[in-house]
């Protein structure tokens, strides 16, 4: 089965999500870990099994790094829902309460009475995204044709224009993005050396999104109702002050090819 939600609501809640919480995949962040489990409610299904377990994967607090268990509990705290609640959206851009539904969890009573348990299965089988990538390609999954854009490899995030604001706004809050996550798992993995890691972060992490798998940012801002100049300034909103420095007198922007950009802080 395959649910699409509606790319009107979608839309205003990916504005709703880059302006105030920094993460414009906050609703595809929420939704993945609603839809199967209201699903399964509705049809009565009592097991759910996801992929890997992000927090497990990309890190989070040891005492919790055994749990395979995905209820409303983990939902809230490594769901993405970075303490901004379904409800919080009513009444904004015009959202209405039923247009939410896909994105709001069952009731306990609902959960308990099909007896609903989602599990991980990267908890019981090594999750490994590069062998899964080889195992795809072998029944016929294509990868990109280059590096995907503030990435160092070519094989995930295929499916979401919207991911390279994702990964930059994680390099703008935290100082590290999306190559850093996958240097330091293949580091982990041995297939990978600390210093190549360093060099492949240095030149590939935390590249202004000037374009996602070739598709330019003013087309992927367009449904957001959002200019390059507005984006940029949600951007400053968000650049943790604490580890980045800010020139006032504007900032050079550069993109993979080398081609630098004038940005006025004062103008955006």
């Amino acid at each position: 089965m395959e649910f699409s939600p509606n790319p009107l609501v979608r839309a205003k809640l990916n504005r709703v999500g880059l302006t105030q919480v920094g993460d414009i995949s906050w609703p595809e962040h929420v939704g993945i870990f609603t839809i199967p489990v209201r699903a399964a409610v509705q049809f009565n299904v009592p097991l759910i099994v996801w992929g890997e377990n992000s927090q497990n994967e990309y890190g989070g607090p040891a005492a919790a790094a055994e749990n395979n268990v995905l209820n409303r509990r983990w939902l809230e705290e490594f769901g993405g829902l970075l303490g901004m609640r379904v409800s919080d959206l009513i009444g904004q851009e015009g959202i209405e309460a039923k247009q939410l539904i896909p994105y709001t969890y069952p009731t306990d009573e609902e959960l308990q009475r099909v007896g609903v348990t989602g599990l991980f299965l990267g908890h019981y089988i090594p999750w490994d995204g590069l062998s899964n990538t080889l195992i795809a390609q072998a029944n016929g999954f294509q990868s990109y044709h280059k590096v995907v854009e503030g990435s160092m490899v070519n094989y995930e995030n295929l499916d979401n224009y919207q991911t390279g604001i994702h990964d930059y706004f994680k390099f703008l809050k935290f100082g590290f993005g999306r190559a850093t996550d996958l240097a330091c798992l293949h580091i982990r993995r041995g297939r990978l050396t600390r210093q190549d890691g360093l060099e492949a972060v240095k030149r590939l992490d935390g590249l202004f999104p000037w374009e996602y798998l070739g598709k330019p940012l003013k087309d992927i801002l367009r449904p957001l109702e959002m200019t390059e100049e507005e984006f940029i300034g949600v951007c400053d909103k968000f650049t943790n002050k604490k580890i980045f420095k800010r020139d006032v007198s504007g900032a050079l922007l550069k993109d993979r090819d080398g081609n630098l950009t004038k940005i006025n802080y004062d103008n955006a």
